[in-house]
Formats: structure tokens, C-alpha cells, sequence
């Protein structure tokens, strides 16, 4: 029997909610834990609990920042109150929040208890460090992560490379950017890697993956949805999007990455048995149901 993860993606992805489905689905979080504290990397704390979106019960991941790593990542104002179309300053991130500079990974519900508190606190990290992929490769080997686990986070940090060196005009090894350089962005695509690995499934299927319309504050200023990044990756790897009549970005560019990098098949069984389900909570709060489903499925 061929072991099959089916990643529903109707209100979008990124990779805090794909990460939380995972958990939710039955990866191991003491792995998870071990190989996030096994990282060099400073500046946050990772909260797992559960929250209610749409009424219903999921899993959160938060990697929080401290202050001086702090982006706005879950501030709607910020990241669609276009009255100041100059470069942004801190941010990146989708309900979605903290994927890129651009800000999105969806908006964070706050009143739930957390029943994890990882703390990785320290005082001399650098702020919005613009690292290369060459920095980040260098901190995955030095993490303790299996094999399959390293090689897919690299993958997933590969695709993203070429999709900010399309969108922005360089060669690949030229790619400095802060949205993959950023604590929580190293941190949300490590934990997918070694969420994926830890499930190990034989074949990944994502059909589709819903997508909003407008714009959103970036770096560089007002940019449309889907943001290049995305839409390269998108692109790139044949993941068609279903556009819903919602003004906001539902997929990151790191939640596309990870599904390009995962996915094996784009079409479901006509027939299948549901052997488990998982739900990831977005952050941000757009017109969905915020949820990204996790099943497993023979």
C-alpha cells in the first residue's frame, strides 16, 4: 500500500500552515524541536498550540521574533493600507506572514493557550540579515537533521533562489535576499523539510492551490498578487491556482516552494480511504476558512 499525503490547499499556503498540518497530521514535534534547537540561528521562540479558525480546531506554528528581528509580518494595516507606496522597511511575511519582504502568511489569532514555548532568544543576532543561499546551506549542514530532511530543505531554499533571481534579474549565486534570509522564513522551511521527512510518504498530490487578487506592500514597493516569486514557482512546476474574489496574497512564495518541492502528483485517486487528517491555522484573517488540510490517504 503506497502511503500518500494529499495537501488541500482552498484558502492558500504558506509554510507556517503547511508546517502546522504536518504536526497536526502526526509528525513528530520532539524531532522538530530537536533539530530547530540542533540550528545556529538566534532571535526566536516557536509556539505550538491550538487555535479556532472558522469555528473549527487546528494547529498553530508561530516562530515569534524578538525585537530586533520583528517585521510586521501579521499587520494587515501595514501590508494593504497602500497609502505610503514608498519601500517598506521591515516587514515580509502572508497570513501567511513572514515569507519575504513583502509580509504575508495569515493574520495571527491571538487568545489561545500555547502548550510550547521553544525559546532560541540571544542578543547578538543581526537584524534582517540578507543572506545568500551559500550562508543558508551552510545552516542546515550544520543542523542535526537526517539526510532526507537536509536535502529537501535545500531543495526548497533552491527553488526559491530561482524564482528571486527570475523576478529580479540576477544569476542565481547573486541572489541575496532577506525574505530567505530571514530567521523565520529559515526556520518555517527547515521545520516543513523535516515535518515531510519525518511522515515520509511515498507519493505528495496537491491539485491545486487557491490564490487572492490586488496588491501588497513589499520591499520594493506595491507589487501584484501573485507576487513574482509565486508566480514563477507556480509556473515553473505546473501547480495550478484557483483564483478567489479576494483582495489579499494566500500563497507565499516559501508555501509554493515547499509544494513544488514536496509534490509528486497533481491528480487524486477516483477512489481513497482517509487514514488521517491535520489542519494548519493561518494567521492572517482574509474571507477563507484559514486552513490548510493535511490527509493521509491509501
Amino acid at each position: 500500500m503506497v502511503k500518500t499525503l494529499y495537501l488541500e490547499c482552498e484558502a492558500g499556503a504558506s509554510g507556517d500552515m503547511i508546517v502546522a498540518a504536518l504536526l497536526d497530521l502526526g509528525a513528530s514535534r520532539e524531532v522538530l524541536e530537536a533539530a530547530l534547537a540542533s540550528l545556529p540561528l538566534e532571535g526566536y521562540e516557536v509556539v505550538i498550540s491550538r487555535v479556532t479558525k472558522s469555528g473549527l480546531s487546528a494547529c498553530d506554528f508561530d516562530v515569534r521574533l524578538d525585537a530586533a528581528h520583528e517585521n510586521h509580518d501579521h499587520d494587515m494595516a501595514y501590508l494593504y493600507g497602500h497609502g505610503d507606496e514608498g519601500e517598506c522597511g521591515h516587514g515580509h511575511g502572508h497570513e501567511h506572514g513572514r515569507e519575504h519582504e513583502h509580509g504575508h502568511e495569515h493574520g495571527h489569532e491571538d487568545g489561545h493557550g500555547h502548550d510550547h514555548d521553544h525559546s532560541h532568544e540571544h542578543p547578538h543576532e543581526h537584524p534582517h540579515e540578507h543572506r545568500g543561499l551559500a550562508e543558508i546551506e551552510a545552516i542546515i549542514d550544520a543542523g542535526a537533521l537526517t539526510p532526507g530532511a537536509n536535502a529537501l530543505a535545500k531543495r526548497i531554499f533552491g527553488i526559491l533562489a530561482d524564482a528571486e533571481a527570475h523576478a529580479h534579474g540576477v544569476a542565481r549565486d547573486q541572489v541575496h535576499f532577506h525574505e530567505v534570509g530571514a530567521v523565520d522564513s529559515i526556520v518555517d522551511i527547515v521545520a516543513a523539510a523535516v515535518c515531510l521527512d519525518n511522515l515520509a510518504p511515498e507519493e505528495v498530490v496537491v491539485t491545486r492551490v487557491a490564490e487572492g487578487r490586488g496588491t501588497v506592500r513589499c520591499q520594493h514597493g506595491i507589487i501584484p498578487v501573485p507576487v513574482p516569486a509565486t508566480a514563477f514557482i507556480l509556473s515553473r512546476f505546473s501547480i495550478p491556482a484557483k483564483p478567489l474574489p479576494i483582495e489579499g496574497e494566500l500563497v507565499t512564495p516559501t508555501g509554493a516552494a515547499v509544494l513544488a518541492a514536496a509534490r509528486t502528483a497533481s491528480t487524486l485517486p477516483d477512489e481513497y480511504a482517509i487514514q488521517a487528517v491535520g489542519m494548519g491555522a493561518g494567521k492572517r484573517n482574509y474571507p477563507t476558512s484559514g486552513l490548510l488540510r493535511a490527509f493521509l490517504i491509501a
